[in-house]
């Protein structure tokens, strides 16, 4: 029991819960919707998911740290717009550089938000409540309510949701759902390996404590806004060459579509656990409930208040039972730490 105990930690009893509830509702929907086992439907999911997924990251280091940024629609909106202007005023821009303007224009804007809560002291939730009124205020006055349209886009940009990384039969994975979970990945590493990945936990744990050992906090956390923004923009990209068409109301409500991927994937609210991998699997359980419901034609007041709902059940679960399986799992730990001192003392 305690060697079971050593391997399972309570986030992967989240990832495992989270991974049969996927199961079960493919299981339902499947038999709800007529041809709903197909590669169509993969791909409905893939690339609704994929844009959440990406900002969600970025929202993920944010919450490990205790805080939260509501402004990630906005943002997506803005340097989708911008980005689309840009392209569209400029047929000779690169690739790289369209997607170099959308992540730093993101980067600014997260920098802003981090500098107000990090070194201003203003509690996150009324910053970025605020920027998100500011971000998308400015984007229409910047925008004059224009919108960008496909046909003013270069092909390459209109082209890319449809490129191709690999195949598997009749199952196409496409480039920029590749990259999402490329993304997922490299962060997750972060998370586990590097020294930046292990202070977020640390400051989300106990803020004061975190201090008191001599962590640069307030430069962690303006990191993590800052990382948040950058993912945002390249949302903001892959928004635009998945939309095409953008308006001043771009990516309205995205928001609460990536707090509830990133809740309900078992990254507490109140900082110190969770992982991208979580993440991600809160991502595509809300990618598969929104595509799903719109095949059913359910209407769009009950998908958001279903979305609702499995945030307040993510929220009421890891306040009662991930918390008491961590506070479980943190004693086995230490009872298995004196069992093993006692049998190398008697040794």
């Amino acid at each position: 029991m305690q060697k079971v105990r050593q391997l399972i930690r309570p986030e992967q009893i989240r990832e495992l819960s989270l991974l049969l509830i996927i199961i079960l509702i493919v299981i339902f929907f499947g038999s709800q919707i007529e041809n709903y086992y197909s590669a169509r439907t993969f791909q409905r999911i893939s690339s609704s998911v994929m844009i959440i997924m990406v900002v969600a990251v970025g929202e993920t280091m944010v919450v490990l740290t205790r805080n939260i940024d509501l402004s990630v629609s906005s943002m997506v909106g803005f340097t989708a717009y911008l980005a689309g202007q840009q392209v569209s005023q400029n047929d000779n821009l690169s690739p790289a550089v369209v997607v170099l303007l959308a992540v730093s224009f993101g980067a600014l804007l997260g920098l802003i938000n981090g500098l107000l809560v990090a070194y201003g002291k203003i509690p996150a939730i009324v910053v970025t409540l605020g920027t998100l009124a500011i971000y998308r205020g400015a984007l229409v006055e910047y925008g004059h309510s224009k919108n960008i349209l496909v046909r003013d886009l270069p092909d390459w940009l209109v082209n890319l949701p449809r490129e191709t990384l690999f195949s598997v039969g009749e199952l196409d994975i496409r480039l920029l759902a590749g990259l999402a979970f490329i993304i997922v990945i490299i962060f997750q590493m972060v998370l586990l390996f590097l020294p930046y990945g292990r202070r977020l936990y640390a400051i989300g744990s106990s803020p004061d404590a975190a201090r008191i050992a001599g962590l640069p906090a307030r430069r962690i956390v303006l990191l993590a806004y800052v990382l948040c923004g950058a993912l945002s923009g390249l949302g903001g990209f892959i928004y635009l060459s998945r939309i095409g068409t953008v308006g001043t109301t771009a990516a309205q409500g995205l928001h609460m579509q990536v707090i509830a991927a990133v809740v309900v994937g078992g990254v507490n609210i109140f900082g110190g656990s969770g992982t991208m991998i979580g993440m991600m699997l809160g991502a595509i359980l809300m990618g598969i409930l929104e595509q799903s419901l719109i095949r059913m034609q359910i209407n769009e007041f009950w998908k958001d208040a279903i979305f609702g709902m499995f945030i307040l059940l993510a929220v009421a679960s890891d306040a009662l039972m991930m918390n008491r399986l961590r506070d479980l799992w943190a004693r086995g730990a230490i009872q298995m730490r004196i069992a093993q001192d006692a049998a190398v003392q008697k040794e």
